[in-house]
Formats: C-alpha cells, sequence, structure tokens
C-alpha cells in the first residue's frame, strides 16, 4: 500500500472484500479495495464521499 494511513472499513465482508479509506489530509479522502489496494486508489473531497456514504445508506435495502 501507499504511505496512507488505510483504516478498512467496518461493514467488510470475510476474506478480501474490504474498502480501505485514508483521510490524507481535510480536504483528502483516498479509497480502494483490499484484493489489490496499490493498483486503484480514488481520491476525492470530503463532501463527495460524504454524499456518496448518504446515497449507499440510503439504497440500503434490509434482506429478509
Amino acid at each position: 500500500m501507499t504511505d496512507y494511513a488505510w483504516q478498512k472499513s467496518s461493514y467488510c465482508q470475510e476474506g478480501e472484500a474490504c474498502v480501505h479509506i485514508s483521510a490524507a489530509t481535510p480536504t483528502t479522502i483516498h479509497v480502494t479495495e483490499s484484493a489489490n489496494p496499490t493498483r486503484a486508489v480514488l481520491t476525492t473531497a470530503p463532501v463527495a464521499f460524504a454524499a456518496l456514504l448518504d446515497a449507499l445508506k440510503a439504497a440500503h435495502v434490509t434482506p429478509r
């Protein structure tokens, strides 16, 4: 991984299905996945990341 201080998502599945997040600076959020964390790193602003999380939470449907 890069030199970012990565934090594993609290919603990780068992095994390798995890998202890692790094708040590198107050204005930068980095997101990657655990299967190959150095291959693709998404960089975004905290406001955009918060909007993504809000949209995901709103779309979440509890399985029956």
